[in-house]
C-alpha cells in the first residue's frame, strides 16, 4: 500500500488552518524571507502553530526557502532552516544546494529534511538521481513533463518520492530557467519577486516588423489534472501539489476539496493506495474549480504537445462558461443556458481579441441588467462568469470540518474503571478508582452519549463500548473522558535521516545560476509557432526567418526554436533588424 499527499498552498496561517480542514496531508507556507513569493512570508510563531494543528491529523508542513541566496544570505538561511526543523516543520523546500550542503556541515547530527524545489530544474531521472546523491528526500518535478516522461523517472530512480503540480498558474518556461524579470525590471523570479513578464501583451513579428499574432503569447491557461489523477498515480507519484501560495482562503478551500474528493474515489476503488494523513472531512459546501479563478484550464503537457497551452486573450481569470448571448433588449441582456445568476455576478465576453467585463446590477432568471451595457457585446456570444457571488458567500462561511475517528472502551476493573481512547491503533488507558454501584435500570446508552459528546475538539467518537449495569454520573464520566483525551498528545511524523549530505561535487546542483548577456532570458517546452499555428514542420506555409517579441513598451525579444530538442528560447534583442548580439544559452 502507498500513502499518497495530496500537497495543498497556504498563504498564511487562515490558509494554512483552511487547507487542512479541507483534506490536505500537507501544506507548503513561506517563511519570513528566502521564499519564492516575497509577499507571502509568515513570522515563526504563525508556522508553529500551523505545525501543532496539523500534526493532529497527521498532516506535514514544508516550509519554502526556495530562492536563491545571495553568499551573504547563507548563514541567515541555515539559521532559518535550523529554527524551522526545531518547531517541528516536517520538510524544507529549497533551491539552492548550497544551502543545504552548509545546514549538513553545521548540524550533522540535527536530522533536517530538505525537498529539491521545481525551481532546480527537474526533469529527468538523471537529475532526480543527482538530488538523491545530494542528500535530497522528496524532489518537485517540472510541470512539463509528460506522464510517460514521470513513469520512466520513477522506474529509474524508484527510491525517489516524486511530487507534480496537479493544479494552478503556469510559469512559461522551465521553473528556475528564468532571467527574463530580473534583466529587464531588476526583480528576479528566482530571489521571489517575479515581475510577471509572461503576463503581459505582445506581438509576434518577422524581422521586418510585419505582425503574425499578437495577444498575451506567453501567458499560460492555469493546469488541471483532474482527469488524470489516477494516472499520476500509476506512474509513481507520491505527492500532489497544488499552487497557490498568493490565493486566498476562498481559492483554498474549493480547490483543496475539490482534490480531495476526487482522490478519496480513487482510493476507494484502488485499495493500493491511502491518503497519508488521518482524518475524514465533511464538506457543507460543492466544491466546483470551475467557479472560482482560472485562466482557462489546460493539462499542459500531461499526454504531449497541445494547441491549448496558452490563453492568448487575457492573464486574468475567464471563469467559467455560463452560456451565450441569446438576445439583447433595450436595458438587458437575455442568456442562453442553465447556469443561475445572482446580483452582483461580474460575466466578460471575448470581443476582437480582447477580453470585456461588466457587472450585473440585478439578476430576474436569465435575464440580466448590468449596471452599464457593455459596448461591443452582441447575439451568439459565449459569456464568461469572473465572479461568482454565490460561490464567494458560500465559500466565506463554515465550509467543512475535518475529525480523528476515536473508538472509547470503558470496562469495570478491580478498583473502579478502566476507560479507553483508541485512536489510530494507538490505545490511551487510565483506571479511575470508583466504587462500583449497580444501576437500577440499563445505564449504557447514557455513557455512551457523555464519551461520544466530543464538541470542540477535533476527535469524533465512531464506536463507543460501556457496560449497562454500573451507574457513574455523567459529571464523573465527563471529567474522565477529559483526561483521557489530555493523554493524546499530537500525531507525529517519524523523520528518517542520514546524517551528512552525500554530495555529488556537481556545479548543476542548484547554487547560484548567473545570467549573463547574450544568454537566454527564458527556456521553455511552450512554443509560440506551435500555439499560433506556424509550426516548420507542420505548416509548410509557416512564416521562415526569424520571429521576434514586441512588448508594449517597444522592447523586442528574439525567438529562438530548438526543432530537435522541441524547445523554444527568448532573447535579448540588442541590435537592429536582424543584428542580434547573443551567445550560446545556458544548458
Amino acid at each position: 500500500m502507498r500513502d499518497i499527499e495530496l500537497l495543498a498552498p497556504a498563504r498564511d496561517r487562515e490558509t494554512a488552518f483552511a487547507a487542512i480542514d479541507h483534506g490536505a496531508d500537507a501544506v507548503y507556507i513561506g517563511a519570513e524571507k528566502f521564499g519564492a513569493r516575497a509577499a507571502a512570508g509568515n513570522s515563526a510563531e504563525d508556522i508553529e502553530e500551523v505545525v501543532r494543528y496539523a500534526h493532529q491529523f497527521g498532516v506535514r508542513v514544508y516550509v519554502t526557502l526556495n530562492t536563491l541566496l545571495y553568499d551573504s544570505e547563507l548563514e541567515q538561511g541555515v539559521e532559518l532552516a535550523h529554527e524551522m526543523f526545531g518547531i517541528g516543520v516536517d520538510a524544507v523546500i529549497s533551491q539552492d544546494h548550497r544551502l543545504v550542503e552548509m545546514y549538513r556541515g553545521r548540524y550533522p547530527d540535527g536530522g533536517g529534511v530538505f525537498h529539491a524545489s521545481t525551481q532546480m530544474d527537474n526533469r529527468n531521472a538523471d537529475i532526480v538521481r543527482e538530488r538523491r546523491a545530494q542528500g535530497y528526500r522528496q524532489v518537485v518535478l517540472a510541470r512539463e513533463l509528460t506522464i510517460d516522461e514521470i513513469a520512466r523517472v520513477h522506474a529509474e530512480v524508484p527510491d525517489m518520492p516524486l511530487e507534480v503540480f496537479v493544479h494552478g498558474a503556469i510559469c512559461v518556461c522551465y521553473n528556475g530557467r528564468c532571467y527574463a524579470s530580473q534583466v529587464c525590471y531588476g526583480r528576479s523570479a528566482n530571489r521571489g519577486e517575479c515581475a510577471q513578464f509572461c503576463r503581459m501583451r505582445y506581438t509576434l513579428e518577422t524581422g521586418d516588423g510585419s505582425s503574425v499574432s499578437e495577444g498575451y503569447l506567453l501567458s499560460m491557461r492555469d493546469m488541471n489534472r483532474t482527469d488524470d489523477l489516477e494516472a499520476l498515480l500509476d506512474a509513481g507519484v507520491t505527492s500532489l501539489k497544488i499552487e497557490g501560495r498568493l490565493k486566498d482562503v476562498a481559492y483554498v478551500k474549493n480547490v483543496t476539496a475539490w482534490y480531495r474528493q476526487h482522490l478519496d474515489a480513487i482510493f476507494a476503488r484502488r485499495r493500493e493506495y491511502r491518503r497519508s494523513s488521518l482524518g475524514s472531512e465533511r464538506f457543507f459546501f460543492t466544491a466546483d474549480v470551475n467557479r472560482t479563478f482560472n485562466r482557462g484550464y489546460t493539462d499542459y503537457f500531461m499526454h504531449g504537445r497541445t494547441d491549448d497551452l496558452c490563453n492568448v486573450v487575457t492573464p486574468k481569470s475567464m471563469g467559467q462558461r455560463v452560456g451565450f448571448v441569446k438576445e439583447i433588449r433595450h436595458n438587458h441582456i437575455v442568456v442562453a443556458g442553465t447556469a443561475v445568476f445572482n446580483n452582483g455576478d461580474g460575466l466578460c465576453f471575448v470581443d476582437g481579441g480582447r477580453l470585456v467585463g461588466f457587472r450585473i446590477n440585478r439578476a430576474e432568471n436569465n435575464h440580466l441588467y448590468p449596471f452599464r451595457m457593455p459596448e461591443g457585446l452582441r447575439d451568439g456570444m459565449v459569456l464568461y462568469r469572473n465572479q461568482d457571488e454565490a460561490m464567494e458567500r458560500m465559500l466565506a462561511g463554515r465550509t467543512a470540518e475535518r475529525k480523528l475517528p476515536l473508538k472509547w472502551i470503558l470496562a469495570g476493573s478491580a478498583g473502579g474503571f478502566v476507560l479507553t481512547a483508541v485512536l489510530n491503533g494507538r490505545e490511551y488507558s487510565r483506571e479511575f478508582a470508583y466504587a462500583h454501584q449497580e444501576a437500577q435500570k440499563p445505564q449504557g446508552q447514557g455513557i455512551r452519549d457523555v464519551l461520544a459528546k466530543l464538541g470542540g475538539t477535533v476527535y469524533e467518537a465512531t464506536e463507543v463500548t460501556a457496560p449497562d449495569n454500573w451507574f457513574i454520573p455523567r459529571s464523573i464520566l465527563a471529567e474522565w473522558r477529559r483526561e483521557v483525551l489530555g493523554m493524546i498528545g499530537p500525531w507525529v511524523r517519524e523523520t528518517v535521516t542520514d546524517g551528512s549530505c552525500r554530495t555529488c561535487g556537481s556545479v548543476a546542483c542548484g547554487g547560484m545560476l548567473d545570467w549573463s548577456r547574450g544568454d537566454a532570458l527564458m527556456t521553455c517546452r511552450y512554443c509560440i509557432r506551435y500555439q499560433v499555428g506556424e509550426c516548420l514542420r507542420d505548416n509548410a506555409d509557416a512564416v521562415r526567418g526569424p520571429l521576434y517579441l514586441r512588448g508594449a513598451d517597444g522592447r523586442r525579444y528574439l525567438l529562438q526554436f530548438d526543432c530537435r530538442r522541441c524547445e523554444m528560447k527568448v532573447f535579448e534583442h540588442t541590435g537592429e533588424g536582424n543584428d542580434i548580439t547573443r551567445r550560446t544559452s545556458i544548458s
